[in-house]
């Protein structure tokens, strides 16, 4: 298998995943990226682009995130919060491992995602709060 594409800030996204989405042929999609990801701990390479998940968004429209300067903003300070570059590949675990330790072990998550809409959803916000 070939690195497993992946924005940085969906690693968080991971974390929190209620099985809710857009619509449900991204929530599928949602799922299953997840299956793969722990199941096969694949290799992944870090993009600030278009990744595995995003393919199924709506948002997505010809490889190109309607959304891209926020979730580029997300990307940029989940990279740097955890010391990670663009591009670098590791297997999905380490990620995990980094993300948990330099971000949500540490409640950065609120200030890297302000204004995602998914944190105002109850049970992502109650699922953050008893994290911490």
């Amino acid at each position: 298998m070939s690195a497993f594409n992946l924005r940085p800030h969906h690693g968080l996204c991971i974390s929190f995943f209620e099985g809710k989405g857009y619509d449900d042929r991204f929530t599928e999609h949602m799922k299953n990226c997840i299956r793969i990801l722990e199941e096969k701990n694949p290799s992944i390479r870090l993009v600030c682009s278009v990744d595995q998940i995003c393919s199924h968004c709506p948002h997505c429209q010809d490889v190109i995130c309607y959304s891209d300067c926020k979730v580029q903003c997300y990307d940029r300070t989940v990279l740097n919060d955890c010391n990670l570059k663009e591009n670098q590949t590791l297997n999905w675990r380490e990620f995990h491992e980094i993300i948990y330790e330099k971000i949500l072990n540490s409640k950065n998550i609120a200030e890297i995602c302000t204004d995602c809409q998914w944190l105002t959803i109850s049970e992502v916000s109650q699922k953050i709060k008893n994290k911490f």
